[in-house]
């Protein structure tokens, strides 16, 4: 518990640091939301709205220690601002609507690497010398060298275009409403396919290699020797004795790698038109949505920081020595 608690604290000071430099970073860059929208609709806008934006945005003339503790306020009350891209629309339901999208897409993604990748090690491990240890690695990491995005558009190009085997865009087909149906459920996961093929397939290599690494360790501990000279089945003293304590450095990165994940996913959504955060801060960037990407950054980050607490509470149960700490 204490070891939760310590690292509970660490996590609040890393999300006041990053909900403060959200608020800093753009009041440092030069302009404003305002004036670019003002730029954007020249001569549609009277003069004096200008002021009206800035006043809409949060960019006002008070203090910055003021305008600080304002946007705090307006944070933990859920209010992010208005978005420039889909004025009058509010940030947080712009949010909203791509963020199901991304954490459906890269949750699938990563819990299928990281759980496919760890079993492949252990099994590669476990047969040493055999087929699976000598080819799969060496190729996987050749895989794992390619972004994210070039896998997605060779997918795209290959399985989407040429064999037309999956959907190509969008997140469910156009002909459907999102409804809690068996048609369209299957339909959404027909379209996950290529963008949750092309993460797994780049992030699979590091998991399995990782997990090998461990296992190599751990099968030459006295422990495993003990298991074996007991005659305790084979598959009892793989997966209870030797895979249950090299999973640990696996588990610690799954957290880590969720953020690289959302982050290399953006470029995955993009290509195939997937309407997550990667579509959103596209917007954003083109418009020179401000708000819309503070909102966006500050969410991944919240994600990422909330992903590892729950590798830290999942640690804690894997690992009896930290609960003696």
């Amino acid at each position: 518990m204490r070891h939760i608690l310590r690292n509970l604290g660490l996590y609040a000071f890393a999300a006041w640091a990053s909900l403060t430099l959200n608020f800093l970073i753009p009041r440092l860059m030069p302009g404003d939301p305002a004036s670019a929208m003002f730029a954007r609709f020249a001569g549609q806008l009277q003069p004096e709205a200008i002021e009206a934006l800035r006043q809409a945005f949060g960019f006002t003339d008070e203090p910055l220690l003021q305008q600080y503790f304002t946007y705090v306020g307006h944070l933990f009350q859920g209010d992010l601002g208005l978005s420039v891209a889909y004025f009058p629309a509010k940030v947080t339901d712009v949010i909203a609507t791509g963020l199901g999208w991304t954490l459906l897409l890269s949750g699938v993604a990563v819990i299928i690497a990281f759980g496919l990748g760890s079993l492949l090690g252990v099994i590669a491990t476990w047969r040493r010398g055999g087929w699976l240890d000598s080819v799969l690695p060496p190729v996987l990491i050749f895989l794992g060298a390619f972004p994210y995005f070039w896998l997605a558009m060779m997918l795209l190009y290959v399985l989407g275009l040429t064999f037309e085997a999956f959907p190509i865009r969008h997140a469910y087909s156009d002909t459907l409403a999102p409804a809690f149906s068996a048609e369209f459920i299957l339909d959404v996961l027909q379209h996950m396919v290529l963008p949750a093929t092309a993460i797994v397939i780049a992030s699979l290599g590091g998991w399995m290699l990782n997990m090998r690494s461990t296992m190599v360790g751990v099968l030459a501990e006295d422990y495993i020797t003990m298991a074996n000279a007991k005659g305790l089945s084979q598959k009892r003293i793989m997966f209870h004795y030797a895979a249950r304590n090299a999973l640990l450095p696996n588990v610690t990165g799954f957290g880590m790698a969720l953020g690289f994940v959302l982050s290399g996913s953006l470029l995955t959504e993009i290509v195939f038109s997937y309407p997550g955060q990667g579509y959103l801060l596209i917007q954003a960037v083109r418009n020179q949505d401000y708000a819309l990407m503070q909102g966006i950054f500050l969410t991944i980050t919240l994600a990422v920081l909330g992903a590892n607490l729950l590798v830290d509470i999942l640690y804690v149960w894997l690992d009896p020595r930290t609960r003696a700490r």
